[in-house]
């Protein structure tokens, strides 16, 4: 609201709320923090979990800090721009969302310090771009090479990645199932986690999780005649139905006569046989179709031999043809054996309660199931989120070719060098350089906070071993120690650390920008009916 001669102007729509400056900042800076603390106590192999129950009542368990925050349905805009952090690095890497969140809360805390002492928001942010372009390089500086052949390496990155999770009691086998799933669909430099599809299953113990070299779907035959296992399986994949169609145009059909009737019901009976003869003659044993296919038509397909499935989602018929070389046809009259996939076997099986298909032993598989199990839905679904960051870590290692230990190291070793390159400005961005450092090792903090250690004598442990250059020093949360975090087998992909710091550094630099928030005033919308309308008298 502007004054001219006494009168006041309005330029804001009633009931907009408007904070600027400092009330802003800080504002701000307290939503971000408390999404930080929110997720802060999952951090590590000793992490709390969170229970999350939504408005229909559903119960998700776990500590994975991208699940946790986009089901708090989140509402502060300044809150949701934090959310967004884990989104990123989920997308990114798939693991390290935690520690992205929690440094994005630690950067704006220790800025609220020097906002108070009237350091200026630009020179923060120009201090903090400086401090992540140096991070960048240290961590680059630190890391280790790693490739498919390093398998011990792959296994200690998955085991690190399941550490802390609901899967962690048989972290042995997952790392074992998720580094044979890479190896198989790795060619060369090609590779992506969209080849590995993960099925959760409810019933028995996580350490019946099984690698299937192909495609598991959640279906069963469309009829009972149908063969339940099919060998040297010759597969077609159809977006078509196998019925008859319906015109494009209203068409009227006039019947006068019962042999009429008859005439045209046997038509029909005709044009789907000679479907399933084509399909038949082509060789095709096994039908995925995306589309429906007709009760007669399902009769004939097995008179046949042949098993088909039904209804099948997008996403699982690319992945039946990337495992079985298969190619998704539209027309049946352009059907020929080449377009045909391979699969050694194709069988239904009934894991738990449900009927799945199988489709295994594919010769040179592009793409591959994980089927993952536990004792009840919220145990196996915690088990697939672990798994999702194991695959996650290992592809990302293999993709960027650099990992780095865990356990705190990366971090006390950054601020160590952001330290010695904030003596190097001379101007008031070294204060934010230095908060920088600080806000870094919020990471080795939380993880002995969360252990229940003394959060000083370990950071103090920390600096002293890797002053005498011990790059690899980090902290062993069960026994309170500093170790050496590589030969502990903590090993992680560079690309969280970097991610995290990125996108960190960016979403504070945006936050301490914003010196005010005009939060537009909602419409006030009328409650139930005007007066007189579906009311009586009396209820008005």
């Amino acid at each position: 609201m502007a004054q001219l001669s006494g009168v006041p102007i309005l330029i804001l729509k009633e009931g907009t709320d408007r904070k600027q400056g400092k009330n802003a900042q800080k504002n701000n800076i307290a939503a971000a923090k408390a999404v930080a603390e929110s997720v802060r106590t999952t951090l590590g192999p000793k992490g709390m979990d969170k229970m999350l129950v939504d408005s229909v009542g559903d119960v998700t368990v776990t500590n994975d800090g991208v699940t946790i925050l986009e089901e708090m349905q989140i509402e502060h805009p300044t809150a949701k721009m934090i959310v967004e952090v884990a989104r990123t690095q989920d997308a990114e890497v798939g693991d390290g969302t935690t520690t992205a969140v929690v440094l994005a809360g630690e950067l704006l805390k220790n800025a609220e310090k020097l906002l108070d002492d009237n350091v200026h928001p630009t020179i923060l942010s120009k201090g903090y771009r400086l401090a992540a372009e140096k991070s960048q390089e240290l961590l680059n500086e630190l890391a280790e090479d790693v490739n498919d052949k390093n398998t011990d390496v792959l296994k200690k990155i998955a085991i690190t990645a399941v550490t802390g999770k609901g899967a962690e009691s048989a972290k042995e086998s997952i790392a074992d199932l998720t580094v044979k799933a890479i190896k198989l669909i790795s060619t060369g430099d090609e590779i992506s986690r969209s080849d590995i599809k993960v099925e959760k299953k409810v019933g028995g113990s996580i350490e019946e999780s099984e690698l299937v070299a192909g495609i598991v779907i959640e279906k069963e035959k469309v009829n009972s005649g149908m063969p339940s296992i099919v060998n040297n399986a010759k597969i077609m994949l159809l977006d078509s139905p196998i019925e008859i169609r319906n015109t494009e145009i209203d068409a009227k059909i006039q019947i006068t006569a019962p042999q009429q009737m008859q005439a045209f019901l046997d038509q029909e009976e005709v044009m789907l046989r000679k479907m399933v003869e084509k399909i038949a003659v082509s060789g095709t044993t096994v039908i995925f179709c995306q589309k429906g296919i007709d009760d007669i038509a399902q009769h004939f397909l097995a008179q046949k031999g042949i098993m088909a499935a039904r209804r099948v989602k997008q996403s699982d018929m690319e992945s039946i043809a990337r495992a079985t070389s298969a190619k998704i046809i539209t027309n049946l009259d352009s059907l020929n054996e080449s377009d045909l996939g391979f699969a050694g076997t194709v069988q239904e099986e009934v894991v738990g309660e449900e009927e799945m298909i199988y489709v295994k032993e594919c010769k040179n598989p592009r793409a591959v199931t994980l089927l993952v199990r536990g004792g009840t839905e919220h145990v196996v679904a915690e088990v697939k989120r672990a798994v999702d960051d194991a695959i996650g870590d290992v592809v990302t290692a293999l993709k960027t070719g650099k990992v780095v230990a865990g356990a705190g190291a990366p971090e006390i070793e950054v601020a160590r060098g952001l330290r010695k390159y904030a003596n190097s400005l001379s101007g008031r961005e070294q204060l934010a350089v230095l908060a920088f450092a600080d806000a870094i090792e919020v990471i080795p903090r939380t993880l002995a906070e969360n252990a229940g250690l003394d959060p000083i004598d370990v950071l103090t442990d920390l600096k002293a071993q890797h002053d005498k250059k011990v790059k690899w020093a980090g902290i062993d949360v069960f026994t309170g120690k500093v170790v050496n975090a590589w030969n502990k087998g903590v090993i992680e992909p560079l690309k969280i650390k970097t991610q995290a710091i990125k996108s960190a550094s960016e979403v504070a630099n945006l936050i301490l920008r914003i010196d005010d928030v005009i939060a537009g005033g909602k419409d006030q919308m009328p409650q139930g009916p005007p007066p007189g309308m579906g009311m009586p008298p009396g209820m008005m």
